[in-house]
């Protein structure tokens, strides 16, 4: 199956936006058309049980990135992930050597990561809703929880939307077609040569704090920024600044290309 997808602009390199695991292909909405005007060739995709991508098999979400790039004729692209759509960014980058030209990291997530106490009650009370079947709760739980001081009330709405609508899809989901995991280990994540970008929010919880200087320290070629303003999600928090912020890293690796 092909993952749904769009694609804008036309330049000579591609950028694969990955969305965060509460959200889906139009979390990118305040950056899709700008990094296509900065000249990049630009592709956002709905991972399998988000938005318009249903899950009808087992799968692994990394083998799913390749297939799409292969679909659409990319050998190599810069690969933008949110939240668990950066951990998705580093397992095809381990998994699939060679097609990958930088890495942009938004509040990654981290292979190996141990969740912390606050990241482990958010999971306990969410599966209590779940459980209960109190979908519009867990997805009320998710805003309140994931979103920083200045997301507006338009990104609490999309947000709502974009997890209401990836419960809807995973729920009924057989257990057998749960993604699979990729075993990625810290001289996995060592040898990953190209440029990255490492962005953490001031607002956010101290595990993607932690991990982003995890994988700080592992990557030779980094950039690792603290966004003072951001929580878990800026990309809906502060579209425009972070439009800026990842046009200005690919303008960067493509003068150093």
């Amino acid at each position: 199956m092909t993952l749904a997808h769009d694609v804008t602009g036309d330049g000579p390199g591609t950028v694969l936006l990955l969305h965060s695991g509460v959200c889906d292909r139009h979390m990118w909405d305040g950056q899709f058309h700008a990094l296509a005007e900065a000249g990049h060739r630009v592709v956002r995709c709905d991972l399998r049980g988000f938005g318009e991508t249903p899950i009808d098999a087992p799968h692994v979400h990394a083998d799913d990135v390749r297939d799409l790039l292969d679909h659409l004729g990319v050998e190599r692209a810069a690969l933008v992930g949110s939240s668990a759509g950066g951990e998705v960014a580093l397992e095809f980058t381990v998994r699939h050597p060679g097609r990958t030209t930088a890495l942009a990291l938004l509040c990654a997530a981290a292979p190996g990561h141990e969740a912390g106490p606050e990241l482990r009650a958010f999971f306990a009370r969410e599966r209590e809703l779940l459980v209960a079947g109190d979908l519009a709760g867990a997805a009320t739980l998710n805003v309140d929880f994931w979103l920083g001081p200045d997301a507006d009330a338009d990104a609490r709405e999309r947000v709502r939307r974009m997890q209401t609508r990836a419960f809807e899809l995973q729920l009924p989901a057989p257990d057998a077609f749960a993604p699979g995991a990729v075993e990625v280990a810290d001289q996995d994540l060592a040898v990953i040569g190209v440029p990255a970008l490492v962005a953490t929010g001031a607002h956010d919880l101290p595990d993607f704090a932690a991990m982003g200087d995890r994988l700080a320290g592992l990557f030779p070629d980094v950039r690792r920024v603290t966004l003072d303003w951001a929580g878990h999600l800026p990309a809906l928090e502060r579209p425009e600044e972070t439009a800026r912020l990842l046009g200005a890293f690919l303008a960067e690796v493509d003068r150093s290309s």
